[in-house]
This record gives structure tokens, sequence and C-alpha cells, in this order.
């Protein structure tokens, strides 16, 4: 069995995480050898990079083409580092977030050149695509009331304007729209059970699991 890279992704609080894990517990029962990942952070200098990216420090704003920048080298260590290695191996990788998170956060949100963008998610990831990509659609402020009813506090991204999650929310909904063939619309409203046989069902059809 070939290795693949199944990714997750959506707005803030869309329960990427949850579905991960029974996505992860459910392959592993049809004796599917599955790595759990994600980025930022998927590695040891991700980690570095991760807390550099979502804490946020008031007097010390991070600059937006910085931002772009830092996520594209958390993605070309993590490319090298672990998911091109679990590939080789055969593994089933469920990533949480990539090269469509740069797009929506930073073309969509911030705004920034969509040339340059798909420029640096190229060299970051070396023409690496995802075999399935997950879009957990839910409402932005839904998703965020879900955040703030944790105990963590909200990182940097998650503090962000209603108005920036909506044109994130924007630029899911296009990307989806341009690739149906490779990312799927899931309604993350519903319950965590439906969601979850939902991925089950498009994982079976899409990679013929049994």
């Amino acid at each position: 069995m070939g290795g693949k890279l199944i990714v997750f992704e959506g707005v803030e609080g869309c329960g990427k995480t949850s579905q991960m894990q029974l996505c992860q517990a459910w392959l592993q029962s049809l004796g599917v050898s599955v790595v759990l990942t994600r980025e930022p952070g998927g590695t040891e200098l991700g980690l570095d990079l991760r807390r550099l990216l979502l804490e946020k420090v008031d007097h010390k704003p991070i600059a937006q083409v910085t931002e772009l920048l830092l996520y594209a080298a958390d993605r070309a260590q993590h490319v090298e580092q672990e998911l091109k290695p679990y590939l080789a191996q055969g593994k089933y990788i469920l990533c949480d977030r990539y090269v469509e998170s740069t797009i929506a956060y930073q073309g969509y949100g911030r705004r920034l050149n969509m040339s340059l963008i798909d420029q640096l998610n190229y060299i970051a990831t070396g023409g690496l695509q995802s075999n399935l990509t997950i879009w957990l659609d839910v409402d932005v402020e839904v998703g965020l009331a879900r955040k703030r009813g944790t105990e963590a506090a909200l990182d940097r991204i998650e503090q962000e304007t209603i108005a920036f999650h909506q044109r994130v929310q924007q630029g899911y909904a296009d990307l989806a729209a341009a690739f149906p063939e490779r990312i799927i619309r899931i309604d993350g409203s519903l319950s965590k059970e439906i969601v979850h046989q939902t991925i089950q069902g498009i994982l079976r059809d899409r990679l013929l699991l049994g």
C-alpha cells in the first residue's frame, strides 16, 4: 500500500483535531500505518517557528511578509524531514494544515500577492500535493465561539478580526471550487459522529480503503 497525504483544513474551531484523532483510530483498525502531524510545528524546528508565529507580542508585531516566509520555512523543513520520508515508507499521513492554509490565511486573509504565495509554496513543497484535502466548513463565528469556549488562550491568528476570518473562509470556498477532485467540503457544523462517518465514506471511495 503506497503512502498517502491527507490534509485537514478549515477556519479556527472547525474540529480538525478531533476528526484527525477519530480518523487515525479508524485507519489503524483497518491495519493502516498512520502518522499525525501539523503545520506549523511538525518538526523540532517547526515547534520554534510555531511559537514565533502564534504567540501575540503587542509591541513586536510580525510583518506580513515575514509571517509568510516563516510559514514557508516551517513547511520546507516539514516536507523534507517528515512528509517525504513517511510517504516513502508507505504511511498514511494525516496533516493538520498544508498549502491551502497559506493561500487562505496569507492570500485571502492578509491579501498578500498570490503569485508570491504560489511560488513559495512550490519551493517549500517541491510540488508535493495532498492526495486528498478535507475542508471542514463551519461558520466563522461558530468556530471562534468554540475556541473561546475552551480553556486555552486565543493565539495571534485566532485574535484577528471577524472580517479577516471571513476572507479566510472565502479562500477555502474558492479553493474547493477550483480543485473539486482533491479538496472535499464537509459540513463541520454537523455532529462529530456524522462528520467522522462522512470522512470514512470519502476515504473509502477516494483511496479504495476496505
